[in-house]
């Protein structure tokens, strides 16, 4: 892959932003896929720890896997996904992504056996762990920053939103203070941070979300999420959907919203993901979230239009 992008040294894919196949060309110089993964973990917003019911947009059915029956071991869902990626993708490098859950909700002898299990695998070369920031303890910081030593390790924790209104209003059970303690444990330790954003929640006007793009911009970590809110059948969200209590996007907006956050972030932290698709079983909305490529290029298309790109306005308060 030759670099083809005039903005940035490290966006090789000629994207007007760092995109994550740009990173782990840099990384491994070769074609590397993250493999969803679920353990069978649950939440602590949902078995009583720190609430119940969950994040209000969730519907806590979990992995399609979890739905079908006993869940294959973590060795058979590695094989399965190499499998796929390298018949459709040519990729012979991959990431363990623990997905499903709150990847760090178990004891620790627990977490170091299915870890252990998933880097054992023939081509994995890494974790990425997805979980909530107040179930990450130091000594969980400590395991995987042992792994960072000689793996590719990436911890990901959910945010949202800065907004402390919001984090109660959508049930996430934790504050940001909780977030800011998690970011403080791993940062430094040789891990890769990255935090899941949704743009969309209800009663956040587009200046509350570019405040945390303006948040999260002053993190030290090296990726970022970002999805619009989707409403799913079955959830809270739903019913609030459902009585007129909010409204969502329009593609247009959210692509335009999605290119002024982006310019607020420094050029080299890695764009994981810009949309995302709910189970089309119980999606309901928006209409436009269905087709996750023409997002994109409305997203590419808004780029090219403000002739901006990724950190474009990272130094400075606003554009």
């Amino acid at each position: 892959m030759k670099n083809k992008n005039l903005f940035h040294p490290l966006w090789v894919s000629g994207k007007r932003f760092y995109d994550l196949k740009s990173y782990f060309f840099n990384r491994f110089h070769d074609r590397v896929y993250k493999i969803s993964l679920d353990a069978g973990f649950t939440c602590p917003s949902r078995d009583g720890r720190c609430g119940t019911g969950g994040c209000t947009y969730c519907d806590g059915r979990g992995s399609l896997l979890r739905q079908q029956g006993q869940l294959p071991s973590i060795t058979e869902q590695l094989e399965a996904g190499k499998a796929l990626y390298a018949r459709l993708r040519k990729a012979r490098k991959f990431i363990a992504y623990f997905q499903t859950g709150t990847n760090t909700y178990a004891p620790l002898n627990r977490l170091r056996r299915l870890y252990d299990e998933a880097l054992s695998v023939p081509d994995v070369v890494g974790l990425a762990i997805g979980t909530r920031p107040d179930v990450v303890s130091p000594e969980v910081v400590d395991l995987l920053a042992d792994y960072a030593r000689t793996k590719e390790t990436w911890l990901e924790y959910g945010l949202q939103s800065m907004h402390e209104q919001t984090l109660r209003n959508i049930n996430r059970g934790h504050d940001r203070h909780a977030f800011e303690e998690a970011v403080r444990l791993a940062a430094g330790r040789g891990l890769n941070l990255c935090v899941h954003v949704i743009l969309g929640l209800p009663g956040e006007s587009p200046e509350m979300m570019l405040e945390t793009a303006d948040y999260v911009a002053g993190l030290p970590i090296q990726g970022i999420k970002i999805h619009s809110l989707l409403v799913l059948r079955g959830t809270p969200l739903y019913d609030d959907y459902r009585a007129g209590l909010f409204t969502l996007m329009s593609r247009e907006a959210y692509a335009e919203l999605i290119v002024k956050f982006l310019e607020k972030l420094p050029p080299e932290v890695v764009v994981q993901r810009l949309t995302a698709e709910g189970y089309r079983d119980v999606f309901v909305a928006p209409a436009w979230a269905r087709n996750k490529l023409q997002v994109l290029q409305q997203i590419f298309d808004a780029f090219a239009a403000r002739n901006s790109w990724q950190g474009k306005f990272a130094d400075s308060s606003g554009d």
